[in-house]
């Protein structure tokens, strides 16, 4: 098996990678909407859809698939923090067929809470993963099937 994506070094992205750069700018806009528009359970429903299957992880995919995702995040000319970032990798990477599960989380701040998404691919965290550990897992999309 490949390495981990949090443990190797970024893929270069090429010209080649057009479409994934496109359909990175479409899903975290369309994330962004989903997260601004729709109810919470919508936004859930849509990120436990079943995907399709896939015999092992491609880490190259993964590392590429997050590398458009991120490059754009901090791009675009709207705030796209954790949960538009997990959300729009979450739905490439499924799309992909590749098993990715959104972790949602909550911690007291101060008087209220702070809530982190982060995402996981075969118990490695890809996205997210700096802020994780102070973060209390409350949900996560697709839920655990047992």
């Amino acid at each position: 098996m490949s390495a981990p994506a949090s443990r190797t070094p970024r893929s270069r992205l090429r010209p080649s990678d057009l479409p994934l750069l496109a359909e990175g700018l479409a899903a975290l806009a369309l994330a962004s909407l989903a997260i601004a528009l729709l109810p919470f359970r919508t936004v859930a429903a849509a990120a436990s859809a079943p995907r399709r299957k896939v015999a092992s992880t491609d880490w190259q995919t993964v590392r590429r698939v997050r590398g458009a995702v991120q490059g754009w995040a901090r791009r675009v000319p709207w705030k796209a923090v954790c949960f538009q970032r997990g959300l729009a990798l979450h739905w490439m990477l499924r799309r992909r067929g590749i098993g990715s599960v959104l972790l949602y989380g909550a911690r007291r701040d101060g008087d209220g809470l702070a809530a982190h998404v982060w995402v996981d691919v075969d118990g490695e965290t890809v996205i997210g993963g700096e802020e994780a550990p102070n973060f209390a897992c409350l949900a996560r999309f697709p839920p655990d099937p047992g």
